[in-house]
This record gives structure tokens, sequence and C-alpha cells, in this order.
């Protein structure tokens, strides 16, 4: 049976504050806690008496076994799955010398996403795409909110965030490095030869790409619509614009091996 004092602890952790001072995050359901679990001991699981005959846990850790209706007390979600974990952070994930980011690969740096869904969508598609490091400003929505966790789908667990002053970072690495963003005065993105390696700039949901980041942009790029000329949405979702830039890096990239 999980206690009441359980119950507040884990429900304070809804809140940057408090995931802070403890240094720990929340995870949910059988995907998302398995792929932690090969990476972190967690410091609490709260979890069905299925999913426990169903999965060793051997880490050293406090195991609550929970009925359906306890687990729906502690759970964020909606409709709760089997599992409830809580993690330690991941280490320097806030850093001020980013030099060391390897410059031959492909890197999504994130201009102020403020949307909890939208950048643990980002660290999806990042993942999906074989994008190990994104960058964000310290304005970018915190990782550790439940909300991006659960919209990562277990993708946290392989995907470097570091956080940082985008602006400093930019000025300081290579020269030789393309940086590369989506602009509504870029160049059709379909027509434009796209290097294997660089940053990916992605911006605000409402603003875009703040004017000092734009300014340092080297290759401006645009997702156009079509037809050209009538009349259709404003803008793209960021997480969508997201995933179709990177699949067009990964198709050029394929193209010209």
């Amino acid at each position: 049976m999980i206690s009441k004092a359980k119950i507040k602890y884990i429900h304070s952790l809804e809140q940057k504050k408090h995931r802070k001072e403890e240094g720990v995050f929340v995870a949910e359901g059988p995907k998302i806690v398995g792929d932690l679990l090969k990476l972190l001991n967690p410091t609490l699981i709260v979890a069905t008496q299925k999913w426990l005959l169903e999965n060793n846990v051997s880490h050293n850790c406090e195991v609550i076994e929970a009925t359906a209706e306890e687990l729906r007390k502690v759970s964020f979600l909606q409709h709760p799955q089997q599992v409830l974990a809580v993690f330690p952070q991941f280490k320097n994930e806030t850093d001020k010398n980013l030099v060391s980011l390897p410059t031959q690969e492909l890197t999504l740096a994130l201009d102020d996403v403020q949307d909890p869904g939208n950048l643990g969508t980002i660290i999806r598609i990042a993942d999906w795409f074989g994008i190990e490091n994104i960058v964000c400003s310290m304005d970018t929505a915190d990782i550790y909110n439940p909300k991006v966790i659960q919209a990562t789908m277990g993708s946290i667990a392989r995907v470097k965030i570091t956080y940082t002053d985008l602006k400093q970072y930019l000025k300081q690495i290579d020269k030789s490095t393309p940086i590369y963003g989506t602009l509504l005065d870029g160049k059709n993105i379909y027509q434009q030869e796209l290097s294997s390696h660089g940053l990916i700039i992605m911006g605000n949901e409402g603003k875009g790409i703040s004017p000092d980041i734009a300014a340092m942009v080297t290759h401006k790029l645009l997702i156009p619509n079509y037809p050209e000329g009538k009349d259709t949405a404003d803008s793209l979702n960021v997480a969508i614009a997201t995933a179709i830039t990177c699949s067009e890096f990964r198709r050029y990239g394929n193209r010209h091996f």
C-alpha cells in the first residue's frame, strides 16, 4: 500500500522546483521505464503486481506494489500504465562549454521551444533519425517535465540534451560547421544541398527563431506550402517541421552516399 506521504512526494515532482531540489524526475509506462532502467538506477518504483511479476527489478531501490486504483492516485496520466518510477536526473544536462559536442554529425538546436509535448516529440524524432545531441536554449521547456518524458516514449534514454546560452554556443563553434535554420525568407529545402553534419536550429512555436540567433544562421531553409500562392495554415507545428527537416537531411544524405 502506498502512503499519503509518498503520494504527496510524487505529486510534488510535477513541479520543476521540486524536481530540481530532489534531483529526480518521474517516468511512467512499461516502455519508457523499461528503456530508462537500462541506463539509470531508480530511487522508487510503484507498480502493479502484474508488472512486478513480469519484470525482474534488480536495482537497489524502494519498490511499492500498488493496485490499479492506487496507481491512479499517483499517476500524472489520465490512464496509468502499470508502472511509475522516479529516476535521478542525468548528469551535465546544463553546460556552458559545448565545444566538445561532435561537429561531424547532425545536432539539433532548440531556440526557446516552450511546449512540453513539442519538446518530447522532437526528442523522439531526433532518436528516430539518429541525431544523438540536442542543444537547448535556457528558456526551452524543462526536459524533466512529466509531459516531456511521456512524449519521448523512451527516447530520452538515448538522446543527450544540453541547456546553454545558445547565442554564445553558436559564437564558439567551428566556423566551418554549417548552421541551418528554418526561416520564412529561407530557400526551398527540397532544392538545397544538405550536409551530413552541422547544426539544425528550430525556433519558438509562436515567434520562430529569434533575430539574434537567425543572424547567425549560415543556411536559411524554408519548408514551402502547396500549392504556392494558395491560402493555407500560417505555419507548421515545430515538431512536425523538425520531422520534415530531419527527414530531408537523411534523404539527401542517403541519396548522395
